[in-house]
């Protein structure tokens, strides 16, 4: 492999509102092209009202349903049971999103073997966007051979 530069990279991803955006192709083909083998592929995302998921890639509904549960666990703003907030900045999704992000991980550690990232069949990664409007999202990655 080459220089530690090789082994670091971001990915671009651009959301148009609540939903889970599988990016694991992404990875996959990231990884191929660094020629990696055996080790761990570190992804982080760097906002704070996203989150990163290894989740179910076979059902659409596991996303609908993840997505709705977290609608019904932190609401926006407006809602009546929401009226403690005070963070409002940025529209009624912005704490929201932010309580959202605060129980899912930001962070991913996926072990490499033999050159393929170590899923379970019918997993796949997400950045799940937490906010209403489209945001260009980054996700960093860094693979590290063991």
């Amino acid at each position: 492999m080459a220089g530690s530069d090789a082994l670091r990279t971001s990915f671009a991803i651009q959301t148009r509102g609540p939903a889970c955006h599988d990016f694991t192709a992404e990875v996959a083909a990231w990884l191929r092209g660094i020629g990696a083998s055996e080790g761990v592929v570190t992804l982080f995302v760097r906002h704070t009202s996203c989150s990163l998921l290894v989740q179910e890639n076979a059902d659409p509904d596991v996303q609908r349903d993840l997505l709705a549960w977290l609608d019904r666990i932190a609401p926006p703003a407006d809602h009546p049971s929401m009226r403690y907030l005070t963070h409002r900045a940025e529209g009624p999704d912005d704490m929201p999103a932010h309580l959202k992000a605060a129980i899912l991980p930001v962070c991913l550690n996926i072990p490499v073997a033999g050159g393929r990232m170590g899923l379970g069949t019918w997993q796949g990664i997400y950045l799940v966007e937490h906010r209403a409007h489209p945001h260009q999202r980054e996700v960093g990655a860094h693979f590290q051979p063991g």
